[in-house]
């Protein structure tokens, strides 16, 4: 029985429900590598999306150890589904280490990935690049001495591994190309994926400013970091529509309609200072990912349609 909880356990410190904020735009990777080229290989997807969770469950787990401070201070001030952490090692049902090891079994699974595909399947020459590139920018986040959290870039390096990296690896692991029109559609699930960690700080903001976690929010304050958040809204709208003259289906408009309602709904909340109701932040920070996967999602049913 013991053995059983600890499994479960393991699984809540996975966070197995955030892994589709990687897998998603992996999948519209592959989904457009069809359309626009018309190839496809079950192996190589099957593989590559293995490896995108190995890199994000490393993200995770490293997380879970070295914001150990910070998410035992943001429990103190309330819980939440998107802040603080799994609070599985806070609570004594893991050791700290276990994360800590787990994280670094994550990156040399994420790299054997990265082997076969390269080497195995001939994926390309840019695939271990990429997978590392996946994992400095994820595995570092939080982990120390270079902690991207902590130096202002580590915002930044999530919009790049969850907007372009996966969006361009799921192309690139089947065609060994880039398809130009990725770029442009990168750059609103870029900005989505930004305003998801941005918007997440939020809740933590206290415990973060005790714990000298120097995130975004931090140093800019909750007051400036939510004209961000809706700056980065709008211009996450604005590059949707622009994508469209450069080759995204007509059609995706019908399909993003909701999702530009819901995005401009929370903008207004933000300007309006709701951010300041923990009870309406939490469900600002669930509609915030849903305007994430919903926009990867509009192009998936754009080219599919």
């Amino acid at each position: 029985m013991a053995k059983l909880e600890k499994l479960r356990a393991l699984l809540v410190l996975s966070r197995p429900a955030f892994h589709s904020v990687g897998v998603v735009p992996f999948i519209l990777g592959t989904v457009l590598s069809w359309r626009l080229d018309g190839t496809f290989n079950w192996e190589i997807f099957a593989l590559g999306t293995l490896g995108v969770v190995f890199i994000m469950l490393a993200t995770y787990y490293a997380g879970e150890y070295w914001d150990f401070k910070e998410d035992a201070l943001s429990a103190r001030s309330g819980s939440s589904r998107f802040a603080g952490g799994s609070q599985i090692l806070q609570r004594g049902l893991l050791s700290r280490y276990v994360a800590f090891w787990a994280s670094i079994v994550g990156v040399v699974l994420a790299l054997a990935v990265g082997f076969v595909l390269q080497f195995g399947y001939q994926t390309g020459q840019w695939t271990l690049f990429f997978g590392v590139l996946g994992i400095f920018g994820g595995f570092f986040y939080s982990t120390r001495p270079v902690r991207w959290v902590s130096r202002g870039w580590g915002e930044i390096w999530i919009a790049f591994c969850y907007g372009w990296l996966p969006v361009a690896v799921g192309y690139y692991l089947q065609t060994g190309t880039i398809a130009l029109v990725i770029h442009w559609m990168a750059i609103p699930i870029g900005f989505t994926i930004f305003n998801v960690i941005l918007l997440n700080e939020f809740p933590d903001y206290e415990a973060d400013l005790s714990a000298k976690k120097t995130n975004l929010a931090v140093r800019l304050g909750l007051e400036r970091a939510s004209l961000l958040y809706s700056f980065v809204n709008v211009g996450s709208l604005v590059a949707m529509f622009f994508s469209v003259s450069q080759g995204v289906p007509l059609q995706i408009l019908w399909f993003y309609l909701p999702i530009m309602l819901l995005s401009l709904v929370l903008v207004a909340l933000m300007m309006r200072g709701y951010w300041q109701n923990r009870a309406i932040l939490e469900r600002m920070c669930a509609a915030n990912l849903i305007v994430n996967l919903g926009t990867t999602a509009a192009f998936i049913f754009a080219f599919l349609s």
